[in-house]
């Protein structure tokens, strides 16, 4: 049997310590989960505006590929992105939103001019170059968003199982057992007055 549970004065008050501190808990815990759920529902609305501008841009950027393929060759722009260099400018750092770290991607935009000759080609590359330019844009702060809603989402889970944890097991079980000692307490302090009345009035007899 758990010593903590004997009907003592003292295993009273840490019943009811307990059972503030958890009560106390599942207020923040319940907090905690609101806060991170507004803050998801704002990333999934900002992911789905991403979404439907890449959609839109890579409509224009393979329109535009298409007529540099017609005019200039499909060989010829092939050979053309291999001049493409690497792109080496992202960085990843995070940032905590109520304990959770979710990626800050940084990237400088690139303002150099094309890897090609503009006598060699046509208008229509530029306009597919700059279009797939906004492509990567965009698609680098689709992944941050999405990446930080799947993290929220993680933490959502795990804060709304520690405030059902809370809910459901740790605040009754204290609650019992506030009731069960208090009513154990109050039980013996009422054999103990009916003890001394005893001893009391056999005293006045004699």
């Amino acid at each position: 049997m758990d010593p903590n549970t004997f009907p003592t004065k003292g295993n009273l008050i840490l019943a009811k310590n307990s059972l503030a501190l958890a009560k106390q808990g599942y207020e923040l815990m319940d907090k905690k989960r609101n806060i991170l759920i507004r803050e998801l529902m704002d990333l999934i609305e900002e992911a789905r505006g991403i979404q439907s501008e890449i959609d839109q841009t890579f409509t224009r950027a393979y329109q535009a590929l298409q007529m540099a393929n017609v005019e200039l060759g499909i060989k010829n722009v092939q050979e053309l992105s291999r001049t493409v260099p690497v792109e080496n400018s992202i960085t990843v750092k995070t940032r905590s939103i109520m304990g959770t770290e979710i990626p800050l991607v940084e990237h400088t935009v690139s303002k150099d001019l094309p890897t090609y000759a503009f006598y060699s080609t046509r208008m229509s590359l530029d306009h597919a170059r700059e279009e797939f330019l906004k492509v990567k844009e965009l698609t680098i702060r689709l992944s941050m968003v999405e990446n930080s809603a799947y993290r929220l989402a993680a933490n959502i889970k795990k804060t709304q199982k520690r405030a059902n944890a809370l809910k459901n097991i740790t605040i009754p079980t204290y609650t019992e057992r506030v009731s069960s000692i208090t009513n154990a307490l109050e039980e013996k302090e009422r054999e103990e007055f009916t003890r001394l009345k005893v001893i009391k009035r056999n005293i006045s007899k004699k």
